[in-house]
């Protein structure tokens, strides 16, 4: 095997503190991602208005148009990630979403917004799979799942700051201004990150011609264990809940609860804080602890969450008690946010270093496509024709409707856990453990 002597050491041989260090800076990067991927959802009225848009357009604008290009990018960066310098991919990815994201605010026009938002979505496309790959290989397996987590968690401060600051931010300055001042400060977490992370070691040297695996091989192999099909499409169905029905939610407090920009996005902002990063951090540790005794509780515990936020899901759409929903609605975000930390866990359980990058870039492209792409157009879409019949509360009712594929991710996680052993124990007979 090669060695390197610009690299850090594997697993539990590296430092605690430079790991530490290493953890906070791609969960920054991870949260920059999501202020920049979310502040359009918080902006989205007073873009609606502007540029006289349809909910359809809307839910292209903040998904199809962003995802498409998003996971289509995703899958040649993971395989480029599992041989090249990881951190220099996502600092490299970081400078080209920051930059789109600002070019956002220059938009004159429907179609020119979508050109700016597919950059942003190629640039995005770099981050997690290289930084999952990193992480797996500074934290041992017993851990992994916390890490991912708390790395994953990045999301929900990134949403939280997305609402808080588009919030206030578009009512002093407008949307165009908004998008530029979250924007430019991402180019230097970007130089950050390059001149002060190492590139960890791989348990397996990269460069070793005998541990490459190429891009179709490693697809096939992936797909063909059960357990991924089936959680792979769990994740799918919690996206479209999450991003298909949650990019309306300021929407539907709008025009159903009569509420003003900045005070959707400190509610917004709150419940992200408190129930998202608390949700996704707590999955993680939970199912490390108890995935000791029985892995299958990896897939388990996030199918028994998203089961218990439906009916919480189904009375917040359905009131209207605007007092009530800003207390209940932090239940169903914590406990639907639970499924990431422990399924990019999973899939790294199920191959070897050299594939963690494909691994996770696979996930995020079921997860994405499906959740990401067509969660917000169905919604959309489904707003617009009820809203012939209901009015303003076509919204309502459609995110009603949409919520109820969580019960599909409950199933899919549950399915998922119970062929995990035996995909656990192919995988350790193939590579003679």
């Amino acid at each position: 095997m090669t060695t390197h002597s610009n690299l850090t050491a594997p697993e539990d041989e590296q430092p605690y503190k430079r790991r530490t260090y290493v953890l906070v800076i791609l969960f920054l990067v991870y949260s920059f991602s999501f202020i920049d991927r979310q502040i359009l959802v918080i902006l989205q009225e007073s873009i609606k208005a502007d540029l006289d848009l349809s909910d359809t357009q809307l839910g292209l604008l903040s998904g199809f148009s962003f995802a498409l290009f998003y996971v289509t990018a995703g899958i040649p960066i993971a395989n480029w990630a599992d041989r090249a310098n990881r951190k220099n991919i996502i600092a490299g990815a970081l400078t080209i979403w920051s930059g789109m994201t600002a070019l956002s605010g220059l938009a004159g026009s429907y179609g020119q917004l979508v050109a700016a938002r597919i950059g942003v979505g190629v640039g995005e496309a770099g981050c997690s799979p290289p930084a999952h790959s990193m992480i797996s290989d500074m934290y041992p397996a017993k851990s992994r799942a916390t890490a991912l987590s708390i790395y994953s968690a990045g999301i929900y401060i990134g949403v939280f700051a997305g609402f808080l600051l588009g919030g206030y931010v578009e009512k002093y300055f407008g949307w165009r201004m908004t998008f530029m001042i979250v924007g430019l400060p991402g180019i230097l977490l970007a130089a950050l990150l390059y001149f002060t992370v190492k590139e960890p070691a791989r348990r397996i040297a990269a460069e070793s011609k005998e541990n490459k695996v190429p891009m179709k091989e490693a697809i096939a192999t992936i797909f063909k264990l059960k357990s991924f099909r089936y959680f792979s499409f769990a994740c799918a169905m919690s996206g479209f809940v999450s991003y298909g029905v949650g990019n309306f939610m300021p929407s539907y407090l709008a025009r159903s609860h009569g509420m003003s920009g900045d005070q959707i996005g400190l509610f917004l902002s709150m419940a992200s804080l408190f129930g998202g990063v608390t949700g996704t951090i707590l999955g993680g540790y939970l199912v490390d602890k108890i995935g000791k005794k029985d892995v299958r509780w990896y897939l388990w515990l996030p199918g028994i969450t998203a089961f218990l936020a439906v009916p919480f899901m189904l009375w917040i759409y359905q009131t209207d008690n605007t007092t009530a929903i800003i207390w209940v609605y932090v239940i169903p975000y914590l406990l639907g946010t639970m499924y990431l930390g422990p399924s990019i866990a999973v899939a790294h359980m199920l191959v070897g270093p050299n594939m963690r990058a494909m691994a996770s870039a696979i996930l995020l492209l079921v997860l994405n496509l499906i959740g990401l792409g067509l969660g917000p157009v169905a919604i959309g879409f489904l707003s617009d024709v009820l809203q012939e019949t209901y009015g303003t509360d076509g919204l309502r009712h459609a995110m009603t409707i949409g919520s109820t594929i969580a019960l599909a991710k409950a199933y899919l996680f549950w399915k998922g856990g119970q062929a995990l052993p035996a995909d656990l124990a192919r995988v350790k007979q193939q590579q003679g453990e």
